[in-house]
């Protein structure tokens, strides 16, 4: 128990630079936040709901974060500052680093019967603060959710979501193959999100191009036919 616990302070302070301890580490509210939710969801899935309940009532109001009992959190989830909330029916894998005013959140099922709901984040993911990530969508192993993007669909593994809609930037491979990447996307000003939205752009304009060059050629098949069958006519 105390190797998993000391263990675990230290991949906070892997991702961490400011706490000069583990003690420190102690104190954060996430920590906190992680601690009270594992004994809610123990009882949580053994139907002590009023119980499970209470004790999220009393971690919201002590740490900031709203983590519903009933949400699946895997080993070394970090949440850095705070008031981020998670979903019911969420899923988070391991080595998940999640910063503050981040939303797992749910939809409203189309049939009115009550199922998955929210996300599952796969392992190692980093979502930066203020992102929405919403409905029962899949965001990858290794992914970067950057800040303030709101994403609604599928997320590929290892990709760097930024915007709303949140959309997939490209990112040096330098700054990929990092181990961990604060906030969820680099820094760097060569890969600022106006550079990727404008290079997505120019992505698109290239895609309609091929599309009108194919048309115009089918087209022109199309009109060649056309003659042979009349000339074939005529003769």
């Amino acid at each position: 128990m105390v190797r998993r616990l000391i263990a675990y302070l230290d991949s906070i302070k892997s991702r961490d630079p400011a706490p000069r301890s583990r003690a420190e580490i102690m104190l954060y509210p996430g920590v906190w936040s992680l601690a009270f939710h594992r004994v809610a969801h123990r009882l949580y899935r053994a139907e002590l709901f009023f119980l499970a309940r209470a004790i999220n009532h009393m971690s919201r109001f002590l740490t900031g974060n709203d983590i519903h009992p009933g949400a699946r959190i895997g080993q070394r989830f970090f949440i850095d500052h705070g008031f981020t909330v998670i979903g019911e029916t969420a899923e988070i894998g391991d080595d998940v680093t999640i910063y503050q005013n981040v939303t797992l959140g749910g939809t409203d099922p189309a049939n009115g019967i009550a199922g998955k709901r929210h996300p599952t984040i796969g392992s190692g993911t980093i979502i930066g603060s203020g992102a929405q990530v919403l409905g029962p969508v899949t965001v990858g192993p290794r992914s970067r959710i950057g800040a303030n993007a709101v994403v609604t669909k599928n997320v590929p593994d290892g990709a760097t979501m930024v915007g709303i809609p949140a959309r997939q930037m490209l990112v040096d491979v330098t700054a990929y193959q990092r181990d961990f990447v604060p906030y969820g996307t680099p820094c760097s000003n060569n890969f600022d999100p106006a550079t990727q939205k404008l290079e997505l752009l120019q992505c698109e304009v290239e895609e309609l191009r091929k599309r009108l060059a194919a048309l115009a050629e089918e087209q022109g098949r199309q009109l060649r036919k056309s003659d042979d069958v009349e000339e074939r006519g005529c003769a």
